[in-house]
């Protein structure tokens, strides 16, 4: 069911939304070679606490997670593409981090990620990671009233494939508001003008992922993390916008902390 937000919810969303970006500015900072991966959960739980915040990933447990995920970040290395559960693992030189995170403040989600290469930077990863983004801003400029949720995917799809990659659509955007997840998904690839209208109210994440070589996937033994099927690194950026009467709202901007 897709719940249209009021303009007082969206204004009640806005916290959260930069509670997130305030977190994922933090990681991002800290995230360096040497640093451990629980050094980086740890950073952001005490941030939760801190301002009596509600985590959306500790206890989450969906069908395709093996057990409830029990850290408050995603955390994905090199060929772990999404949902990287943390672990005793310290950065090395060169690797690339996708940090995804979500968190309820007053009762309002916020759900962003991003990517980032720690140490010695190869230009390859860097030029995943600027198209996940090139993608998401294109996404967002599209995200308006009147158009079509396809238009979202389509322009997600058009700069994947105009940069060489190709598009894994069994993750993608979804709809936020008191939950992390919800109606509609949001495919990173499709057909224009397809799906339903946008309209004012509508709160979606937007989120595309990439990986260099393939659009295969598959389970890491931990029941959690996502790895690309040949070993090839992944990238991954995701803002939660609102759809309005004109410009998009994006809760999650990082260049507003």
């Amino acid at each position: 069911m897709i719940e249209l937000k009021t303009p007082a919810e969206i204004e009640a969303m806005r916290p959260a939304g930069r509670f997130v970006a305030s977190v994922l500015t933090a990681l991002r900072d800290a995230a360096d070679v040497g640093v451990n991966l629980l050094e980086l959960d740890a950073l952001a739980h005490k941030m939760i606490r801190d301002v009596g915040a509600e985590s959306c990933y500790i206890d989450y447990h969906p069908s395709f997670g093996a057990m409830p995920f029990g850290k408050v970040l995603c955390t994905s290395v090199n060929d772990a593409v999404l949902h990287g559960l943390p672990h005793d693992y310290k950065l090395r030189d060169g690797d690339l981090l996708s940090v995804d995170f979500a968190a309820s403040v007053d009762g309002w989600v916020s759900d962003s990620a991003l990517s980032v290469v720690v140490g010695q930077q190869d230009p390859e990863d860097l030029r995943i990671i600027k198209t996940t983004e090139e993608a998401l801003a294109a996404a967002i400029e599209v995200a308006r009233s009147g158009n079509k949720l396809g238009d979202i995917s389509a322009t997600i799809g058009d700069v994947a494939h105009a940069a060489g990659y190709s598009v894994n659509t069994q993750f993608g955007g979804h709809g936020v508001g008191r939950t992390m997840h919800g109606d509609p998904h949001v495919a990173n690839d499709g057909r224009g003008g397809r799906g339903m209208k946008l309209q004012p109210g509508l709160v979606i994440a937007i989120e595309p992922w990439f990986m260099r070589d393939t659009d295969e996937i598959y389970t890491d033994p931990d029941g959690w993390t996502l790895r690309s099927a040949d070993g090839s690194r992944g990238a991954h950026s995701e803002h939660t916008i609102a759809i309005t009467d004109g410009d998009p709202i994006v809760f999650t901007d990082r260049a507003a902390v």
